[in-house]
């Protein structure tokens, strides 16, 4: 039986430039939520899933990538944006 991947990629530009060590612990929440082989690359995360069946839904990673940026205490400056596909975008609150 062939396997299949998919592939959720997280923008991360406006993040990484707050701060490094939070797009390090981001990849790490991920890794350890989803179950999932994280890669950062750039201004993306990618997630790389081997089996479709235990890819997490588009709700459930976003409601995680929130809870991240509570607990980062990050709330206030960032928002999760679903992008086109299985594309996630870190963005800064404008005030």
């Amino acid at each position: 039986m062939a396997r299949t991947f998919t592939t959720i990629v997280i923008k991360i530009s406006e993040l990484r430039g707050e701060n490094g060590e939070n797009v390090k612990d981001l990849a790490e929440f991920l890794e350890d939520k989803v179950n999932a082989k994280t890669n950062i690359a750039g201004s993306e995360i990618t997630l790389n899933y081997e089996d479709k069946g235990e890819v997490p839904s588009k709700t459930y990673l976003r409601v995680l990538l929130r809870k991240f940026l509570h607990k980062a205490e990050l709330k206030e400056d960032f928002r999760v944006i679903s992008g086109k596909g299985n594309v996630f975008i870190i963005k800064e609150r404008k005030i």
